[in-house]
């Protein structure tokens, strides 16, 4: 969770806020990175504390969901015997399944969970 910290010299007045509720929301613009492949989205982005959208992947919900387009399929790995070069990994949906013709096995990548902390 994030939270805004706000500080101003007030002469007068007392509790200041954004004007936010469910009829009326705050919308907070936010220029965003991608935290994989460094690229900033073209535009800012609004973010309200009442939208919820569904997580990919996930059970969960957040006020704000964002997937890369740049980073889509960027993701590699190598069998571990056979040492096979798989590439083009899209981890969008949390899992990938592929076969790997060396070993004659299936080879997967499943219970991706992503976070995002505060650096």
């Amino acid at each position: 969770m994030f939270a805004l910290y706000l500080t101003a010299d007030l002469q007068g007045v007392t509790n200041l806020r954004p004007d936010d509720t469910q009829d009326n929301p705050f919308w907070y613009m936010f220029k965003v990175q991608c935290t994989s492949c460094r690229e900033t989205h073209a535009n800012h982005v609004g973010v309200n504390r009442f939208e919820t959208n569904e997580m990919s992947g996930s059970r969960g919900e957040a006020n704000f969901v964002w997937k890369c387009k740049n980073c889509k399929g960027e993701w590699l790995a190598e069998g571990v015997e056979t040492g096979t070069k798989f590439t083009g990994i899209d981890l969008e949906e949390g899992e990938w399944f592929e076969y790997d013709e060396k070993s004659n096995e299936e080879v997967s990548i499943n219970d991706v969970k992503w976070e995002v902390r505060r650096s």
